[in-house]
């Protein structure tokens, strides 16, 4: 085993590990949003504020598909943190091989389906005509580019699930900077629009996971597959998928309640939509710390069950959540006093509406932050706990709340019932999420003393 890249989580202070392993993650996830919000940056600033909102109006969607690709593949990791957890090397190897052929399968099927109905389906959302053309650009380069994702995310979601953190955080650094040269050169230089944006996007992501793969095959020596290991097998294959697809309808689901509520901003009109899209790019980058929190404790869940060690699960959830709580004040005081100059970031200081508009917006999410970081760490560590089919109910809460928002509040309350869409689909979460937690630990507990 290969110690200088391998952590193992199951012994030592979880409030340690947790920093130790969450920190180089938030670094990563903050680069990568880092290299999206110079997307829209770079468009809102060269190309305009209709540019800004057809890149904005394909973000629900965008979300549903592949936050499917990246739910399918943390969920494809599981199975590797459980094995390393319990020193099972044998069966790692068959899972990560296992993870590869679905995600080839996965990538194709995806890719063909998406990029045919795309146009459809901005259609459906009443997506506003004078921005159509670019959103539909926009979104059918990136969906072409989800065998990438695929690459990235099983990947660097295989080298987090052995406990190393911190080369993902060094690959997204290099393609974040390689994402914002593309994007200056497509759209600065080539003229080539929103077009330039996506495919920016798609090849730094691409990039990412080619420097995962190398870095894989260079630096873990348990993670050599021999020829017998890569042969398929349902009972693996079986086992990937009810980790992985729950995860991915997770998202999904998600998502569904997320396009519902686009599709009543998108009838409100483009100067909405442009708001929303500033502000939700910025919370985005300030919610990064609660992703790495969720892929944290997945890391830190999956080895200690894998270990039988599901005591030390609660203390690490405790610990998190500290981080969490803390962290979520700081980002509403920064949020409330600056809020509207950092959405200078995306629109022209002409703009009064849109910048007042993303203010609110920033401000009544941020509010809320401590219940989107429940909704993180709890649902993720259940996930690493081995019960992804919970995640589909969570999504199913958040995406009831979104759909209601969308479908009875925002025609009635306007902008600001769209701005407080996501605060209610955190606390429906949080409703069900919470008492799954100490019900799935119960059964683990139980399980665990009937083998002793």
């Amino acid at each position: 085993m290969e110690k200088s890249v391998t952590k193992d989580m199951t012994t030592g202070s979880p409030f340690k590990l947790i920093v130790q392993f969450f920190v180089p993650l938030f670094l990563g996830m903050l680069f990568q949003q880092f290299y999206s919000m110079m997307d829209t940056i770079i468009v809102g600033k060269a190309l305009g504020v209709h540019a800004l909102a057809a890149v904005g109006a394909t973000g629900s969607i965008n979300f549903m598909i592949i936050g499917f690709c990246m739910g399918v593949c943390s969920g494809f990791a599981i199975p590797v943190a459980q094995r390393f957890g319990a020193g099972d090397y044998h069966s790692l190897r068959k899972y990560v091989a296992n993870s590869v052929w679905l995600s080839v399968a996965f990538s194709v099927v995806m890719t063909l389906v998406v990029c045919l109905l795309c146009k459809n389906i901005l259609l459906w959302m009443k997506t506003p005509e004078d921005i159509f053309s670019d959103a539909y650009i926009y979104i059918f380069i990136i969906f072409a580019g989800i065998p990438v994702i695929y690459l990235y995310n099983l990947l660097s979601g295989i080298i987090r699930s052995l406990g190393d953190s911190k080369s993902p955080l060094l690959f997204l650094v290099f393609s974040s900077l390689l994402n914002i040269t593309l994007d200056l050169i497509f759209i600065l230089v080539f003229s080539m629009g929103v077009a330039g944006a996506a495919f920016a996007t798609v090849i730094a992501q691409a990039v990412s996971g080619i420097l995962c793969l190398f870095y894989m095959k260079k630096k873990f020596v348990i993670l050599k597959i021999e020829r017998d290991e890569w042969r398929p097998e349902r009972t693996y294959m079986s086992h990937l998928c009810n980790m992985g697809i729950p995860m991915g309808l997770q998202y999904s689901i998600t998502a569904i309640g997320s396009v519902i509520l686009q599709t009543a901003v998108n009838t409100l009109g483009s100067v909405a939509v442009a708001s929303i899209t500033a502000g939700s790019k910025v919370s985005m980058f300030f919610a990064c710390p609660f992703d790495a929190m969720g892929g944290t404790m997945t890391t830190y869940a999956g080895q200690n069950v894998g270990a039988g060690k599901i005591d030390r699960v609660g203390a690490g959830v405790k610990a998190c959540c500290i981080i969490g709580f803390v962290y979520s004040m700081i980002a509403f005081v920064v949020l409330f006093f600056f809020g509207e100059q950092i959405s200078l970031l995306f629109v022209d200081g002409t703009e009064k509406e849109i910048l007042h508009n993303s203010w609110l917006f920033l401000v009544i999410n941020a509010a809320f932050y401590i219940l989107l970081a429940l909704v993180n760490i709890v649902r993720f560590t259940i996930q690493g706990m081995g019960f992804s089919r919970f995640a589909i109910l969570a999504g199913v809460c958040e995406m009831i709340a979104r759909s209601i928002v969308g479908v009875w509040l925002v025609p009635v309350f306007g902008y600001m019932a769209a701005c407080a869409a996501s605060p209610v689909a955190w606390l429906f979460a949080d409703f069900f999420l919470i008492p799954a937690f100490f019900a799935v630990s119960k059964k683990l507990k139980a399980a665990k003393q009937q083998r002793s």
